[in-house]
C-alpha cells in the first residue's frame, strides 16, 4: 500500500454508500443520528461474520450450544442485574451550544488516552475538567453545566395505559437472557458444568455521544458467549478466552494482529473479578474497544436468585455437589467487529500500465474469503456473444457460492467494480469458452488470471475460499 495515501473513517463510509453495504438510516428525511442500515452487500458480509463466531464459538465448541433470546424480558430482570439502578452516562451539556457530551469521553479525549475515566465519581470527572479546562469539541467554549446521570435504557411501556406499572425496557444487552435461562438450557440439555451458551442478538442503548460511523449506534448486534464453570478453574478459563478473541480475529476474520490489542481494566465494575477489552486501530479513531472477556464471578446467578426467589444452583449429577457458577464472558460487538473489518480490508493501489489488469488506480478491499458478500462475478466478455454461457455458469455457481453477474461496461471497469466489493474470484466468458470449455479466472490480490475448466471451477474456489 502508498504509504502516502491516507485512509480515514469518512473514506470508508462513503464506499459502504456508494457500494452498497451501510446506508444512513432513515435518509430521505434528514436521517436520525446513530442509526444506520446494512444494504445488499452489508447484510452479507455481517452474516459471514456472525456464521463464522457461531461456528468458532459454538458449532466447534464441544460443551457449548446456542439459544435465541427475547428482546423484551420482564422488567425485573434489569432490576436484578443492575441496569435500572446504574446502568447510566455522566452527561456535560455545553451553554454555549446546547449540545450535550460524556464526561469521561471528554476526558479521553482531552488526555489523549493518557487518562482513564471509567467509573469515576463526578465530582473527580468535573474537577479534571475545569483544571485543565476542557473545551466543547462542538464549539470550543468552556462553559459546562454538572454532571447528570443518564440513563441508556430505551423504556417503552406494555399494555394501554402508559404508566409505572406497564414500564419495560429494550434490552441493552443481550448477556442477562442467557442468564435468566441458565438452569432450563442446563436441564433440558444435560449439560455438565463447564458449559458455555452462545447467543446473537440485537441490544439497544440510548447513545447521545457522536457515533463515528458505525461505531456507536443506538442498535446493535451483539455475539456473547457465556461460560459456567466452578470457581477454582475460572482464571484458567478467563486466560483461554482471550486467547480464543485473539485467534478468531487474526486466523478466522484476517485482521491484521498488529492493528489488535489487549487492554486491561483499570477499574473494574461491581461485578468483575477480571476484565479485558480487545481493541483495533482504527484510522481516525486509534485503538478502540471490539470484544471483551469478563470475568464475572457468580454475581448474575446470584442476584436473580435473590430477586425472583428461584435458586439457581446447579447440581453435579454424578457428585451431587451443589453450587452457583461463576461466569466468564466473551463479548463481541458484531456491528464494530464489520467495521473493523471493513477498515483492516481497505487498500487503494497503482495498477501499473504494464500488467495484465488495465492500468490506474484502483481500490480495493481485501476482505479474507470467508467474509467477502459475494465469492464469485461472472463476466461475459462479449454480452451478446457469451452471455447465454456465462447466465449458465452464474446459475450453477450460485447453487453453492453468492455470486453476482456484471456485464455492463469494459471488463477493466467490471473487474474494478468488484474489486470495491472484495470479489475475490472474477470469471470471464470469452470467446474461447464455447471451443474448449474453459474460462479465464482473476484473483482479486494479485490480479493474477489463469485459464481453468469450467468443470473444475467449485473445487478451485472451494479450496481457495478455505
Amino acid at each position: 500500500m502508498n504509504n502516502q495515501i491516507v485512509i480515514n473513517i469518512d473514506k470508508i463510509s462513503a464506499l459502504c454508500k456508494t457500494r452498497g453495504f451501510i446506508f444512513p438510516g432513515s435518509e430521505i428525511y434528514g436521517g436520525m443520528a446513530n442509526t444506520w442500515d446494512y444494504g445488499p452487500l452489508g447484510v452479507e458480509l455481517k452474516n459471514n461474520i456472525k456464521r463464522e463466531w457461531w461456528k468458532f464459538f459454538v458449532q466447534q465448541n464441544p460443551t457449548s450450544v446456542g439459544m435465541d433470546g427475547g428482546i423484551l424480558l420482564n422488567p425485573l430482570v434489569w432490576k436484578a442485574s443492575g441496569h435500572v439502578d446504574g446502568f447510566s452516562d455522566p452527561l456535560m451539556d455545553c451553554k454555549a451550544c446546547k449540545t450535550r457530551h460524556r464526561a469521561d469521553k471528554l476526558i479521553e479525549a482531552a488526555s489523549k488516552g493518557k487518562v482513564n475515566a471509567d467509573f469515576k465519581p463526578n465530582e473527580w470527572l468535573e474537577k479534571w475538567i475545569a483544571d485543565n479546562k476542557v473545551k466543547c469539541p462542538t464549539c470550543g467554549k468552556i462553559d459546562w453545566t454538572n454532571i447528570r446521570q443518564f440513563n441508556l435504557m430505551f423504556k417503552t411501556f406494555r399494555g394501554v395505559t402508559e404508566d409505572a406499572t406497564n414500564a419495560v425496557y429494550l434490552r441493552p444487552e443481550t448477556a442477562q437472557n442467557q442468564f435468566v435461562d441458565f438452569l432450563n438450557v442446563q436441564r433440558s440439555m444435560r449439560l455438565r458444568v463447564p458449559f458455555g451458551i452462545g447467543q446473537i442478538g440485537k441490544a439497544f442503548r440510548n447513545e447521545i455521544t457522536p457515533g463515528n460511523f458505525t461505531f456507536r449506534t443506538v442498535e446493535f448486534e451483539q455475539m456473547e458467549h457465556q461460560l459456567f464453570c466452578r470457581e477454582k478453574e475460572s482464571k484458567d478459563f478467563y486466560d483461554l478466552y482471550k486467547k480464543k478473541a485473539m485467534e478468531f480475529y487474526t486466523e478466522r476474520l484476517g485482521l491484521d494482529k498488529k492493528k489488535l490489542r489487549f487492554k486491561d481494566h483499570e477499574h473494574l465494575c461491581h461485578y468483575a473479578k477480571m476484565a479485558c477489552d480487545m481493541e483495533y486501530e482504527f484510522p481516525s479513531l486509534g485503538f478502540s474497544e471490539i470484544a471483551g472477556t469478563h470475568h464475572r464471578g457468580t454475581h448474575d446467578l446470584s442476584s436473580h436468585a435473590k430477586t425472583s426467589g428461584k435458586a439457581q444452583d446447579y447440581t453435579d449429577p454424578v457428585t451431587g455437589e451443589k453450587f452457583v457458577p461463576t461466569v466468564i464472558e466473551s463479548s463481541h460487538g458484531c456491528d464494530r467487529i464489520l467495521l473493523a473489518c471493513l477498515c483492516n480490508a481497505y487498500s487503494e493501489e497503482a495498477v501499473t500500465a504494464d500488467s495484465k489488469d488495465s492500468d490506474g488506480n484502483r481500490v480495493v478491499l481485501k476482505l479474507h474469503p470467508r467474509l467477502a458478500p459475494y465469492k464469485v462475478a461472472v463476466l461475459p466478455l462479449q454480452k451478446k456473444e457469451q452471455g447465454d454461457m456465462a447466465t449458465k455458469i452464474y446459475t450453477e455457481l450460485c447453487k453453492d457460492f453468492p455470486c453476482t453477474f456484471d456485464d455492463t461496461a469494459s471488463i477493466g471497469k467490471r473487474y474494478r467494480r468488484q474489486d470495491e466489493i472484495g470479489t475475490p474470484f472474477c470469471i470471464t466468458v470469452d470467446f474461447d469458452t464455447e471451443k474448449d470449455n474453459t474460462v479465464t479466472i482473476r484473483e482479486r490480490d494479485t490480479m493474477k488470471q489463469e485459464r481453468i475448466a469450467v468443470a473444475k471451477l467449485k473445487d478451485y474456489i472451494n479450496e481457495r475460499i478455505k
